[in-house]
């Protein structure tokens, strides 16, 4: 990467590093935002947050084309606002107005968006994995160069769909990419205290799927390395990457997380990637009141998408039914 403007940042892009950091502001801002709603009772259901853990939403979304196919979690705001998703109509989701991106009946853990080929986050831990693989066969049938890129926790490795998933992906060459977000918990519970061996990246090796590890805080190098797996996956070979990040809130926004040790939230604060991001612009040139103003434009726009959705219209109580598959009873007819 060649740096805009010189000087000590001589092997930053300047302009490369600036758009992730208005990303990531943006989809803490988001979070934020959805957070205060949820303790205002207004956000219906949970909230799964992703503070802390933006770099890899940024690194991996921010590589794919609009048309390639994203599944993601539970934890998924960030990757659907960087693959294109509007704010609004996401924050309409979580409030359940009838703009929101299902209409409002999908909410924070099942927010999709066909339009930008994102075809859901999902509430059951690794179930997205076996999705994914089912959407790339296709793809492949179709003849097509498009993607599948689905983003996981290191809670789902030793759910049995994810090595399904793995095995059929590799088996059938398929093209997707495997993102795993070790943030070291399950829930509230230590990762290591429920993984035997060495974890998401031993599994994919051991099944044949080239398999990277990164450090998901770094967003620099987390981007080359997931533009890398991006081109090998669009050459037709399912890739896994593994990234090692932490989400600085609790599992929910409703989890103090008192089963953390203050000590280790405190290092992890250091590593924050949108700290660590501007630590880098500011090697490359960048003043205190530009890195001051990419926040406060953030935490504008996000405001203000929040003050509008919560004044959007409720869905028509006669569309309840709507998009619900009836399929009869199995005891009077099959499917």
């Amino acid at each position: 990467m060649e740096d805009t403007k010189g000087g000590s940042g001589a092997n930053l892009d300047r302009d490369r590093l600036c758009a992730f950091y208005r990303h990531m502001w943006r989809i803490r801002a988001f979070e934020e935002c959805a957070i205060r709603g949820a303790e205002a009772g207004e956000v219906f259901g949970t909230v799964h947050p992703s503070i802390g853990q933006e770099a890899v939403a940024v690194a991996v979304c921010g590589n794919l084309r609009r048309d390639d196919i994203l599944l993601s979690t539970h934890r998924g705001h960030g990757h659907t606002l960087v693959k294109g998703a509007d704010p609004y109509a996401m924050m309409c989701e979580l409030l359940g107005r009838a703009e929101g991106t299902c209409g409002g009946k999908g909410g924070s853990m099942h927010i999709a968006d066909f339009g930008i080929a994102m075809l859901g986050a999902n509430g059951v831990v690794g179930a997205n994995t076996v999705i994914a693989v089912g959407a790339a066969q296709r793809l492949k049938k179709l003849g097509s160069d498009r993607i599948v890129a689905c983003i996981f926790g290191d809670g789902a490795v030793n759910r049995g769909t994810f090595l399904e998933a793995l095995n059929w992906a590799a088996v059938r060459t398929l093209p997707v990419l495997f993102v795993c977000e070790d943030n070291r918990y399950s829930a509230s519970t230590r990762t290591a205290e429920l993984t035997a061996g060495e974890g998401a990246a031993a599994r994919g090796r051991a099944l044949g799927i080239e398999t990277a590890e990164a450090d998901g805080n770094e967003v620099p190098t987390l981007d080359a390395i997931a533009r890398e797996a991006i081109a090998r996956v669009r050459g037709g070979r399912p890739v896994l990457l593994v990234t090692r990040t932490y989400r600085l809130t609790g599992h929910t926004s409703r989890d103090p997380a008192g089963y953390r040790p203050q000590e280790e939230l405190a290092a992890a604060r250091e590593k924050d990637p949108i700290r660590r991001c501007a630590d880098l612009l500011r090697l490359a040139g960048l003043e205190e009141a530009e890195l001051a103003a990419i926040e406060a434009e953030a935490r504008r726009e996000m405001a203000e998408i929040y003050e509008r959705a919560r004044n959007a219209p409720w869905p028509r109580r006669d569309l309840a039914y709507t998009d619900v598959q009836d399929v009869g009873a199995p005891t009077e007819r099959p499917y």
